[in-house]
């Protein structure tokens, strides 16, 4: 640990029992004593020197310059100067980080006033009116030097500065693509150029005043997020029991930027879960409903990935089970919230905060603050059981699934191959089924990798695909690169 030299001045008369406390009180606190080492002339060894030189001789050595200033200006020298402004002047000189807190008076010295004003103009000062201010003050100063000088993180990591990215790091087409989906829902104000972008950071609250970037800025809208945060990834599993066995089904890791990784690893979930086709005589457009509701799935994905603690070295993890899909994030619950109190109203503590904001104007949750209770009311009305959160060393999210024992393409392909014979013929039948059991075994494939795959042009595919429209509603939803299809099948 840094050993960080802390000078005390003041007049010793006025100061003497201040002084004294401060003293013990940095060396005896948890987090202070490991920094700083605090230095009182009433601890001055006998040295061949004069008090008065000695004492100078700190002030200019030190890490730190605490000066307490009141109402008195304290013995004059022979040229008027008090030691305590000998010792301001002395640090100032030296150029050593000052620290100043005035004592709050009725009236002072006209010299003391002239050396208050002189501080003034060189540094930010601090008044106190007891030793409990002037302690609790003090305190802060000196963990905001800490941070400054980066031998302490204190604000949440999404709002802290990462000096090594510039703006040539931000993706303009990730700027766009997040823009445009808070525009439609949350009507975000601020339209997208590329001009605009530092603009829209700011709004954003992911910019310094100077333009330097946040780690939440990099974590949403980074060219490539993991060359700054490893670790900031998904890894999605399928198993084929209720245990961590092996074989494992299907294994995929997941990177990019916040608003990927969480569209990615949702459509894996969703990919490998049973569903089924409502009767069509429900409505006129009946969704493919899923045994776990997307809703609650979104939920848990988007807190594991935007409450997750950056700094640790796990990453989040989707495994889903025969009998239940659990969401693993590293990290802890806000102090004085429990998993009990999860599933009741809470106030939203969200440890990352600013990250929190965008995901939310993006429309990937409906509420800020109510994201585990609306989770619970998904699942429960679905007809599953109630949802578990529990915290260990890592949080997690357990979802339980239904007892559907058919697989998710069984029923769709099986109605596909009816409505299309019926209307289209044999002939294009088998080309078309596959374009649907590809879209289902991977609800990420491209119309080009689905070209690919069947050996055929992708004009070939979106021709296939308009025709599936004639029995489907089917949409890319999402980004070019990391969106999904969703297939709703229309009334006849």
């Amino acid at each position: 640990m840094p050993n960080i030299k802390v000078f005390i001045s003041s007049v010793q008369r006025e100061f003497a029992e201040e002084r004294q406390l401060l003293c013990n009180y940095i060396r005896e606190d948890a987090l202070l004593g490991r920094f700083f080492e605090p230095f009182i002339f009433e601890e001055l060894p006998a040295i061949n020197l004069s008090a008065q030189q000695a004492y100078l001789n700190e002030a200019a050595q030190c890490n730190i310059y605490l000066g307490l200033f009141g109402e008195l200006y304290g013995y004059e020298d022979a040229s008027g100067i008090s030691p305590t402004e000998r010792e301001y002047d002395t640090a100032t000189s030296n150029h050593r980080h000052r620290l100043i807190f005035i004592k709050q008076a009725d009236s002072r010295h006209a010299k003391e006033k002239a050396l208050i004003a002189k501080a003034e103009q060189d540094v930010v000062r601090k008044s106190f009116s007891n030793y409990e201010e002037l302690r609790s003050a003090v305190y802060a100063s000196l963990v905001r030097y800490l941070e400054e000088k980066e031998y302490l993180r204190l604000l949440p990591f999404d709002t802290t500065l990462n000096r090594h990215a510039t703006m040539d790091d931000i993706a303009p087409e990730k700027v766009r693509f997040f823009v445009n989906l808070a525009k439609a829902k949350r009507n975000f104000p601020i339209p997208y150029t590329p001009e605009n972008i530092p603009q829209i950071l700011t709004h954003l609250n992911l910019t310094s005043e100077s333009g330097e970037l946040t780690n939440a800025a990099l974590l949403l809208f980074a060219k490539d997020p993991q060359r700054f945060f490893i670790t900031s990834e998904v890894k999605c599993a399928v198993f084929p029991t209720n245990e961590m066995t092996k074989p494992i089904l299907s294994y995929q890791v997941f990177h990019g930027s916040v608003f990927e990784m969480i569209d990615q690893a949702v459509g894996f979930v969703m990919s490998h879960i049973d569903a089924h086709v409502a009767p069509r005589h429900t409505s006129a457009a009946t969704e493919v409903n899923y045994e776990i509701p997307i809703e609650a799935v979104t939920e848990a994905v988007v807190n594991a990935v935007t409450h997750r603690d950056y700094a640790s070295n796990g990453s989040v993890q989707v495994m889903l089970f025969r009998d239940r899909l659990e969401v693993w994030n590293p990290g802890s619950l806000p102090f004085g919230l429990s998993p009990a109190k999860l599933k009741q109203l809470h106030s939203s503590l969200p440890p990352n905060p600013v990250l929190a904001n965008p995901i939310y104007l993006a429309g990937y949750i409906e509420r800020m603050g109510t994201g585990t209770t609306d989770l619970v009311s998904a699942c429960e009305k679905a007809g599953l059981k109630s949802p578990e959160f529990i915290q260990d060393e890592d949080f997690r999210v357990v979802i339980y699934r239904k007892n559907v024992t058919q697989n998710v393409t069984q029923n769709v392909t099986q109605n596909v191959t009816q409505n299309v014979t019926q209307n289209k013929g044999e002939k294009k039948v088998p080309r078309i089924l596959k374009v649907l059991q590809l879209m289902f075994a991977n609800i990420h494939i491209s119309a080009e990798e689905m070209a690919i795959k069947l050996k055929v042009t992708e004009r070939t595919i979106r021709r296939d695909i308009d025709k599936l429209r004639e029995q489907y509603d089917i949409e890319w939803v999402g980004s070019s690169k990391n969106g999904y299809w969703k297939i709703v099948l229309k009334k006849d």
